[in-house]
């Protein structure tokens, strides 16, 4: 990039002058001018930056939103939409919203002051609630609020302090200052994709951010953690209190950027699933076991939190018992639950004489004139100007503003709340090659210190919305990254560069939480179940394309494709016209069989975003797709038998790397070894089962039942290369059962269960116990114990060994569930 020079910058910004002569007026005030209406200082110094010639001027800031796509897509920054096949792109402009010193030192005292006040509030209402006892603040906005638990009143959390984080949404007023439009206590979101903005934008204009001093926000940050440490360490009555972030989990809209904090702090990811409560005490569920946890940032909502007191319908999200570890003082939750009424826009308007009596001080920073149908005198006074208010509710989720209805306000005032409409100021951003001016708002931050004050986080998010009355919500709009300037010292701390010690990298090694372990563990049985049922279909195709099939091959074959689900609908006739019918029909069926599996297989990848590479991840959701599209009927005719094994082909191909990524691309860990583990469990009751039901029907006394079987175990060249024509179930015994060469036999598979069950985090003993029902050595036969049998004598001694390793899979399989994943019997650790 050119450097640019003094003598440069005039003529750069009289190019950008050029540009921004182009924009309509909109009489709304523009964030990158001055008060004299041309161009500000720091805008003038950012544009410096640039190339002069107004040419050159736009094919560089073209340049570099080409480069910003890139990251954006690189980084896979997307709302995940629960549901959506597809996530919705997070939109991130190309060009920062520039905050002046003066404006930002406002900003920041009001925001202080507001976050304070609010925890003064919640003290109050939780405790002596002397607001409602003077009638500063009515009671049907406290009580009739679900924001408010009545399960709290009388909670005091660790050291008092109720609220850790809180964002106010500002806006520009009538009056040119910035103005509150909203705030949210319950757990602030956004944060992530701040500390994401930062980096991407500094990057693209490194020398514009050097010489606008931006301020930096890593201290901030570093107050969040050690505020939360300090009240954690009160919880686990030590200096080493275990913390974590709690998320929804990956169908969360923001769980990129829960992930992204997470990293960036230092902090575990879980889930409500990865926890428990035991003894008034919250542990993490690892697979050594339970570990305690002494001090979380939610991600996620009040009513979420704790389904045994709070909304049990969302308790996939929550904690049960965890509202009990809160009044026990055994955790720091940031923030505490029951912050929600405070989000209401009926408690705007009684926030002035809340501040006088609780703090002595009116506020710093103006609020949007509300008027709380809840009283009479305020909803009369609000209806002869409805036409220039909003509407919002209540007590419910804020959906944006609403237009004013004076029926449904008079059927209930109390739930509804008119609003002066927000003003909006234009920040400058960078669309379809041109400058433009876009409304904007800003959302702040507010973090506790731990020492009674509040540091304001020196940036935030910018939400840029072509409609000035569209909320300043996720998914909504675009987001600008906020570079507030400083005067004086620019703060250079990072929480990127500490170097580790000895102690951090051991402490990074090895640990496995039980939910991912879970995951890579069905990861492994759905890996190879669906391989399974692939060769299975592939084989039933192939079988009932051509000759008609020996009876006792055909009642083999429907009996597989029955238990896997892959027969869309009865077959009681034996053709294999209606055999073969029946299984294209269940091919195309997705709550069965193979487009069942394939769909299982995705979700558990979902849930393993960050152990798999983004090629692994992409190819397994793509299989599912790519099998539904091959299958659909073109032209209204349904696909030929040679279509369908042309999907299942290519499927085929598709499945082999992801099992060649499983083996190659992962680190050898705990999590690794338990979706081995589920492979090899899948493996062993898949083979003893078809191996078990060929015997009983008799197939394996026909030719085309011995192809069929060796087809399934995938050795058939094996199999041709040792033993050329041979029928002899002998030799059948000898490859698929005792040849420990042979990945698909049963010895093979069993000697790597044993190996890799060993190798877990577990004492000897349990390993024994856990591989107690599978045979001591080998499969529990040899060549020698086979000498002077017959061909019957031989089928009773497989068919019998069948079940036995069959049953004993399922049974490892519950066993390693409730040691690794349930924690069933699992004994206390001392915190």
């Amino acid at each position: 990039m050119r450097v640019a020079t003094p003598r440069s910058r005039p003529r750069a910004a009289a190019s950008a002058a050029d540009w921004l002569a182009k924009l309509p007026a909109t009489g709304a005030l523009d964030e990158w001018r001055a008060p004299d209406r041309n161009l500000s200082a720091s805008w003038q110094r950012l544009l410096a930056t640039l190339p002069a010639r107004p040419q050159a001027f736009g094919a560089d800031l073209q340049r570099r939103a080409q480069q910003l796509a890139q990251h954006l897509r690189a980084d896979a920054i997307a709302h995940n939409v629960h549901g959506t096949e597809q996530p919705l792109p997070w939109s991130l402009e190309l060009l920062p919203l520039v905050m002046e010193p003066a404006d930002w030192a406002a900003i920041e005292r009001g925001v202080a002051q507001r976050a304070q006040l609010l925890q003064l509030i919640l003290a109050d209402v939780y405790g002596r609630q002397q607001l409602l006892e003077h009638a500063l603040l009515p009671p049907a906005l406290l009580f009739r609020h679900p924001g408010y638990l009545r399960p709290l009143h009388g909670f005091r959390p660790l050291a008092g302090q109720f609220l850790h984080v809180v964002a106010f949404e500002l806006a520009r007023g009538p009056d040119g200052r910035w103005w509150v439009t909203g705030q949210r206590t319950q757990c602030p979101d956004g944060l992530g994709h701040v500390l994401q903005h930062r980096l991407v934008t500094s990057g693209l204009f490194p020398e514009a951010f050097e010489q606008l001093r931006v301020q930096h926000m890593a201290t901030t940050f570093r107050k969040l953690l050690q505020s939360l440490r300090a009240q954690a360490s009160m919880a686990a009555g030590d200096a080493h209190p275990r913390l974590a972030l709690l998320t929804p989990g990956p169908d969360a809209p923001g769980y990129f950027e829960h992930a992204y904090l997470a990293r960036y702090l230092g902090l575990p990811l879980v889930e409500g699933g990865d926890l428990t409560v035991r003894g008034e005490r919250l542990y993490r569920k690892m697979l050594e076991g339970l570990a305690p946890v002494h001090g979380l940032l939610r991600l996620i909502g009040d009513n979420q939190c704790d389904p045994l007191e709070l909304d049990e319908h969302q308790g996939y999200y929550g904690v049960p018992g965890l509202l009990q570890v809160l009044r026990a003082g055994r955790l720091a939750l940031a923030n505490a639950p029951g912050s929600g009424f405070l989000e209401s826009p009926a408690l705007s308007g009684f926030l002035p004489g809340i501040a006088q009596a609780l703090m002595g001080q009116p506020l710093l920073l103006p609020t949007l004139a509300s008027w709380w149908c809840g009283e009479a005198a305020a909803w009369e006074a609000a209806k002869p100007h409805l036409p220039k208010l909003c509407m919002r509710p209540s007590f419910g989720p804020d959906a944006g503003a609403l237009r004013p209805d004076a029926g449904r306000i008079a059927d209930d005032p109390d739930a509804w709340t008119l609003q002066e409409r927000p003003g909006r100021s234009q920040a400058l951003r960078w669309r379809e090659g041109r400058l433009e001016g876009v409304p904007v708002g800003l959302r702040v931050y507010a973090v506790a210190d731990g020492a009674g004050s509040w540091q304001v986080l020196p940036g935030g998010l910018a939400r840029a919305a072509a409609d000035a009355e569209a909320p300043l919500l996720p998914g909504v709009g675009s987001a600008m990254d906020l570079w507030v300037r400083t005067d004086g010292t620019v703060d250079t701390f990072s929480m990127l560069t500490r170097r580790l010690s000895v102690d951090d990298i051991l402490a990074r090694r090895g640990a496995v939480a039980s939910r991912a372990a879970e995951s890579l563990y069905w990861l492994g049985r759905y890996t190879e179940r669906t391989e399974q049922a692939l060769r299975l279909a592939r084989a039933a195709l192939l079988r009932t394309a051509g000759a008609e099939l020996p009876a006792p091959v055909q009642r083999a074959l429907r009996a597989l494709l029955q238990r896997a689900g892959m027969l869309g609908m009865s077959v009681s006739s034996p053709s294999r016209t209606v055999l073969r019918r029946a299984l294209l029909k269940g091919l195309a069926d997705e709550g069965n069989g193979l487009g069942w599996l394939l769909g299982a297989l995705s979700r558990a990848a979902g849930s393993l975003r960050e152990r798999l590479s983004p090629e692994q991840w992409g190819l397994m959701r793509r299989m599912g797709a790519d099998l539904r599209s091959a299958l659909q009927p073109q032209d209204k005719a349904a696909p030929t038998t040679t279509e369908v094994l042309r999907a299942l082909d290519e499927l085929a191909v598709q499945l082999a790397a992801v099992t060649g990524a499983q083996t190659d691309r992962m680190t050898r860990d705990h999590g690794w070894r338990l979706l081995a583990v589920g492979r090899h469990v899948e493996r062993l009751v898949s083979h003893a089962t078809q191996f078990g039901v060929l015997l009983r029907e008799g197939a394996l006394a026909e030719a085309e039942g011995n192809a069929l079987l060796l087809e399934l175990y995938d050795s058939t060249i094996t199999f041709r290369a040792r033993y050329q024509r041979h029928q002899d179930l002998l030799a059948l015994v000898d490859l698929l059962v005792l040849d420990d060469n042979n990945p698909r036999a049963w010895t093979c598979i069993l000697r790597r269960l044993r190996t890799e069950v060993r190798k877990l985090p577990i004492a000897a003993d349990v390993a024994d116990e856990l591989l107690a029902g599978l045979p001591a050595q080998g499969p529990g036969l040899t060549l020698q114990a086979l000498r002077g049998l017959d061909d019957e004598a031989l089928r009773r001694r497989l068919d019998a060994l069948a079940t036995q390793l069959a049953d004993a899979g399922a049974q490892l399989s519950d066993d390693i569930g409730k040691r690794f994943f349930a924690h069933v019997g699992d004994p206390l650790q001392k915190p």
